[in-house]
């Protein structure tokens, strides 16, 4: 049985929140294998004028190390 891990992110997106999550666990992947799970901590959008101009997440990304 291996050991579960977490790491925190901060990803970001122009199009969405699904959007920014998909690239935290997108760019883990580069470096981590065995993802488990992705739990989004906080959504944070940037806003020019009166529209949002990108989504931000703060994600907890956990992943199994084998012993």
């Amino acid at each position: 049985m291996g050991i579960i891990k977490v790491i925190e992110v901060i990803a970001t997106s122009e199009k969405s929140f699904d959007d920014a999550t998909k690239n935290a666990v997108k760019e883990a992947a580069k470096s981590i294998n065995n993802i488990r799970s992705v739990y989004v901590k906080e959504m944070k959008a940037h806003v020019k004028g009166d529209a949002i101009t990108s989504y931000a997440v703060n994600a907890k990304i956990s992943f199994e190390k084998n012993a």
